[in-house]
Formats: structure tokens, sequence, C-alpha cells
């Protein structure tokens, strides 16, 4: 079976299917006949518990650190707390009941009484009792709780779809390549496979009702397809297509240490996405020359609490380490939209990618947006940081914004912490009003990285996530383009400069024209830098130039897609 999908990552992987699916649990009260079964299945769910929590904990301990670890540690605490257990067991006893139902109304209890507590650390705590009631419910039940951590063999996970903190757990080492349901190629979870150099495949409808755990699968990243049970042929065919596709990746490889320049001597720089200090070595590999997007929601979410001042200034520092004197550009917290915390009440919205996010939210959160600045401050001795406030749709929320940060900054040197003295601060351009009054903002600013990702979906009003709209997801049409122009020649005029960190920076359609525009920085996933120094090598900036003069006056993206395949393969 071939099933067409999004190739969101590109690559290609052969392995076994692993499907990731939460089951709803179904907790109704019942009569039991003998209270020593329930106790044993209590027993026996809180063994099978501990032995996992350990596993993970060690498993955090040794990919990420022995602060991260510790949350496991206060997992099993609470998962063999006597008082817990007590209850349990009293209800059993005393009403005769199924044990899933006691433990269920036990810990709400708790759950509860923490949720109600004033004191921030002790409201953190009814997110790890949620985490452990869970675990523990599904053993009784015997219901596969899916757990990506706990992945340890070389599978391809299908599921419906993943959340950003599900695809930053997931373990390259074993996860070949994933394909799910829903998404598309700026979905964050294709950007974070992208990021983990895995081939994906998303938007392919009903995937995960066509497949069974441990059939065989090949993903195709590069074409966006998926098939099932693939004959020999087919077998043989696309493990020449891996052993071409690691052939051409090799080739590229004598890019990595080359400046990124054009056939006729202009020069650009090539940076990287990121979403954690866990992908530096794909950065560093591919010859990036900078880090172009550092996206922080990713050290929010995965978790049971906000990050504290010291685990985001430790994140934050290391990246500035590992890159040295090459910039950096870390995004403040751009939290909304389809990016949500367990752990941070946020009230529903009709449309959330409008609404309520970002720094919308962080001028509302201050001392949330502070402990992250006084973070990023700290940091930036260590490196050459760039801030960029995300969402900014008028000068007065740049100019909010940026007064937090002098206000804690002051702070800080009073308090004799040591900070650059050197830091840029830039908006992400993704809102076509700021778009259209770029020479204003350029006055205020020291610099733009355009996110195309959302610039195209507010600009043609269509929800990058509906699959009954993506024909409007148009990153070649005209009227795109002579936004982004706009932007480019206000920065140049006030001589600051201006990149891009959307995934069209990365498009090699794009580039062409990106460079003809005056793109200063575009910044990509890591596995797509090689391959766009190489197409910079055999442009000439001039041509470029001429391109997009012809591409502005076209009516259509069609049209323009056509101008630059056209313009490519004679380059070729």
């Amino acid at each position: 079976m071939n099933i067409k999908g999004i190739g969101a990552s590109a690559g290609i992987a052969i392995g076994k299917v692993y499907k990731f699916q939460q089951a709803e649990f179904s907790i109704e009260k019942q009569n039991i006949s003998s209270v020593e079964k329930e106790l044993e299945k209590l027993k026996s769910a809180i063994d099978h518990s501990e032995r996992e929590l350990e596993i993970i904990r060690d498993k955090t301990k040794e990919t990420i650190d022995e602060e991260h670890a510790a949350v496991f540690d206060a997992h099993i605490q609470i998962l063999k707390d006597p008082s817990i257990i007590d209850e349990v067991e009293k209800i059993v006893k005393e009403q005769r009941v199924n044990v899933e139902y006691a433990f269920h109304e036990v810990t709400n209890n708790y759950i509860n009484m923490f949720e109600s507590m004033e004191d921030e650390y002790m409201k953190e705590r009814a997110a790890d009792i949620k985490d452990v009631k869970k675990r523990v419910i599904s053993h009784i039940l015997d219901v596969k709780i899916c757990d990506p951590s706990l992945i340890d063999e070389e599978v391809i996970v299908i599921a419906h779809d993943l959340t950003p903190s599900d695809t930053a757990q997931l373990n390259k080492k074993y996860v070949l390549g994933f394909a799910t349901n829903i998404g598309g190629r700026t979905s964050h979870s294709a950007i974070m496979a992208c990021s983990l150099e895995i081939p994906a495949v998303v938007g392919t409808k009903t995937l995960l009702e066509e497949v069974k755990d441990g059939e065989l699968l090949i993903v195709d990243g590069i074409n966006g397809h998926v098939i099932l049970n693939p004959s020999e042929d087919e077998l043989k065919e696309y493990k020449e297509k891996a052993k071409k596709y690691e052939e051409q990746k090799n080739m590229l490889k004598k890019f990595v240490d080359k400046k990124t320049r054009t056939m006729d001597g202009y020069e650009v720089e090539l940076g990287s996405n990121i979403g954690s200090p866990n992908d530096l070595d794909g950065v560093i590999s591919n010859g990036a020359e900078g880090i172009g997007l550092y996206r922080t929601e990713f050290l929010y979410m995965g978790k049971d609490h906000f990050p504290t001042e010291d685990e985001q200034f430790k994140a934050y520092k290391e990246v500035l380490e590992k890159m040295g004197d090459k910039p950096v550009v870390i995004r403040t917290l751009d939290i909304g939209g389809d990016k949500e915390l367990s752990y941070m009440e946020m009230p529903k919205e009709l449309n959330p990618f409008l609404g309520h996010r970002a720094i919308r939210l962080c001028l509302e959160k201050v001392d949330l947006f502070k402990t992250q600045l006084r973070a990023l401050l700290r940091a930036s001795a260590y490196g050459n940081l760039k801030i960029m406030f995300p969402m900014i749709a008028t000068i007065n929320d740049f100019k909010r914004a940026k007064e937090v940060l002098i206000g804690v900054k002051e702070e800080m040197i009073k308090e004799g912490i040591k900070i650059s003295d050197n830091i840029e601060v830039g908006i992400m351009v993704e809102i076509p009003s700021t778009a259209i009054l770029a020479d204003q903002f350029a006055k205020e600013v020291d610099f733009f990285s355009i996110g195309t990702n959302d610039l195209i979906q507010y600009t043609f009003a269509a929800d990058r996530m509906n699959e009954k709209v993506s024909y409007l997801y148009q990153p070649y049409n005209p009227s795109l383009l002579r936004l982004i122009k706009m932007v480019i020649d206000a920065a140049h005029k006030e001589g600051k400069w201006a990149g891009m960190c959307g995934e069209m920076a990365g498009s090699q359609l794009a580039i062409p024209l990106l460079l003809g525009l005056g793109l200063d920085e575009f910044s990509m996933s890591a596995t797509k830098v090689l391959e766009s120094r190489y197409l910079i090598s055999k442009l000439n900036k001039k041509h470029t130039h001429d391109l997009v003069s012809k591409a502005l006056q076209m009516n259509n993206n069609e049209d323009v897609v056509k101008l630059v395949e056209e313009y490519i393969s004679e380059v070729e």
C-alpha cells in the first residue's frame, strides 16, 4: 500500500511500525468479589511503574543531565507514598470497589488540593501526581501507555499527530523516522524532525488506522510517500534510493568549512534553527555559520513545571559557548497557538493562532518573562547573543518588551552580574502589519528575522494546520515576495540586517529569490545548510536580482515557481 503525504524531513527510513496512540481510560465504580485480587493489581501496577520510571530516570540522566532526571525520582516517591497507598487500600477494603476507581479518587483529591495552593512549587506537584496517576492506572487496566522515551529498538513511529514535546523526546538512535495522519511542512513536529535529522512524512490522513505494530514500512521523506508492507522490488528500489541520498549527503560535506558565497563573490550567512542544545551536533557538523533561531519554548515543554532561571541559563550558556563568536539569535517564549503547556492553564480560544500568545502572553505574565530575560542576560557573557521578540504587531509591542528587558538589565547590573554590552535586540516579522510598517520598525530594532511560516498564513488568511486550505500556503506568491522586499529594503536603509528563520529560508526554490531580494541571513534546519550552500555557490547575485524583478511583476504563485524552476535548471 502506497500512501501519499507531505515530505516534512528529507531522507528514507525502512523499519518496523511503532503505533504511538494514547488510549482513553474509562474508570467506573464497580463492586468486587475479591479484595485481595484488587490489592494485588495495585502492587503489580506500582512495581511495574517503578521499573519504568527508573529506566526513564537513568536515560534522562545519560542523555540530558541529573537535574532533569531528578523529576523522575520525585515521581517514584509519589508512587510509593504510604499515605496514598493506605487511602487506596482503605477504600477498596471498606467499600469493596475496584482498585482503579479507588486510586483515581485518592489521587484526584491530592491533585485538587495541590492545585488550590498559592505557592507555585506546591502547585507544580499536582502535575507530578497526574503523571503518576496515568501511569499506574494504565497498568491496572493493562492498557498500553505510549511513552516515546521508552522506545528501545529501531522503529518508525506512526501517530495521528505528534506534539512538539512528543517529538522532542524521540531518540534518533532508535526512531528511524515517523509519519502522521495530520500536519504540514511547517508544523512543529515537522520542524523538530528536521532538527533531529530523521525522515518524516505528515498529512497522510489515515495511516495510523491502516498500520499494525511490527509491520514493515518505508518512509520517503523526500517525495512524501509511505509504503506499507513493501514488495521485494520496492525494498530493493528504496534501499538504492537511500544509498544515493547518503552519497549526495557525503558529496555536500566538502562545503562544511566553506564560506557561503555566490559565483560572483557575494557573501551571505547560513544559520540554523534549533529547539535545544541537543541539536548543536547537527548544526556544527553541517557547517552552519550561526544560530538564526533558538526556539526556547521547547525548554518549557515535555516537563511538569516552568524551567527555573538556572535551568534556562544552563541551556543558553551551553549553546553560546559551543557556538563561540558565531551569532546566536534566541527567541523569547512563544507559547500559544498549537503549543501548550500541560502545567499552565490557558483559556480556550476560538482562534488561538491569532490570540493570547508569544509576546502578548509574556507582557501579561511579566514575572515569567523576566525570569527568561535574566537567564538570557546572564548567558550573554559567554557568546554572541542576539535577543528576538516574537509576534510583534505594533511599535508599542516592541517598546514595551524592550522596556522590560532594559529594566531587568539595570537590576542585574546593580547586583554585579556580568552582562555583555553588545546584545542586539530584534523582532520576528510574522505579521503583515509589521512588514508594512517595516520602515518605522527599522528605526527601533537592531535586526529583522522574517518568520515566513506565520507570515504566509496571516497574509493569505489560511490556517497552516488546516489541510482544506493548504493550497493557500504560497511562499512564492508575488504578494508575499513584495512584503519580504519591504522588510529587507527598510532594514538596509537604516543600516540594519535582515534574516529569515521560516522554513522558506531553506527551500531550494526560494533561495534564488531571497538572494535577489538582498536577504542577509538564511536560517534553516541544519540538514538543509549544505545543500543550500552548494546551490548558492552556483548562483550569480546580479542574475538573481533580475529574476526577482520578473517575479514581482507576476500575479500568481504558480508562474513564479515555473520561472524559478527554469532558472535553476539552467544553472545546473
